[in-house]
């Protein structure tokens, strides 16, 4: 687009009015249907001018996170060793990982790349927030439904500020039953908000270092409480 440069492979540079006009028509979409993936992804792109580059600050400043930001690590099928993880002992972080996985149907494949942030670092920060999202359901201990995904979008508009978590955290809400949402108001967001005010921040740690690690070990490491007993 005139003279803007491609920053890195996928980016397409846009101009502010550009990116209000996809932060608003993917909000909308996002909101509609919370399930459309793309729609989240460009919404936290387009929004998070401010929080990116004080989630970029705070690896930089933290031993691993500035690590993490050297040496890219990436987590996808192609990099993971499922076998592996698979084998580690019940309660360690990588094999409940692949437990989240298998018991969701999820994959980590289905992250999308980063295509409207202009700055190449600032990009992998949130391709990195995006490929430790299921990390985040396993430390939490929360599935992928809906109740789940608020739970998990109130945890992480606390750690990061993106706009687009603050959001799924306020609408996403409208979509629970009445029962779901007193459990959500009562037990389960207030257990959210007091661990993310009191973990460190989650981008900081190098997970595919720590696979073995018991769950609760880096629960109690992070700060993160443990989750409620009640039934998501």
């Amino acid at each position: 687009m005139g003279g803007w440069q491609q920053l890195y492979p996928g980016h397409i540079p846009t101009s502010p009015l550009q990116k209000a006009l996809l932060a608003a028509g993917s909000a909308v979409m996002a909101l509609y249907d919370p399930y459309r993936h793309d729609m989240v992804a460009v919404l936290g792109e387009t929004t998070g001018c401010l929080a990116l580059p004080n989630l970029r600050d705070k690896m930089k400043n933290h031993p691993e996170g500035y690590r993490i930001l050297q040496e890219r690590p990436r987590i996808r099928l192609s990099t993971l060793d499922m076998a592996r993880l698979q084998g580690l002992p019940e309660g360690s972080l990588g094999r409940e990982y692949v437990r989240f996985l298998e018991d969701n149907k999820v994959s980590p494949d289905t992250r999308m790349p980063p295509k409207f942030v202009d700055d190449e670092e600032l990009a992998y920060v949130i391709q990195r927030y995006r490929e430790v999202h299921d990390l985040m359901h396993t430390l939490l201990g929360m599935p992928t439904n809906m109740l789940g995904e608020v739970v998990v979008k109130w945890f992480e508009a606390i750690q990061t500020g993106l706009p687009m978590c603050v959001l799924g955290a306020a609408f996403g809400p409208a979509r629970l039953s009445s029962r779901k949402l007193q459990v959500l108001a009562t037990e389960l967001v207030p257990w959210a908000i007091r661990s993310g005010l009191n973990s460190s921040c989650v981008l900081n740690v190098y997970y595919e270092q720590r696979w073995e690690q018991p769950v609760e070990s880096l629960r109690a490491e992070l700060g993160i409480l443990p989750p409620p007993a009640v039934r998501v």
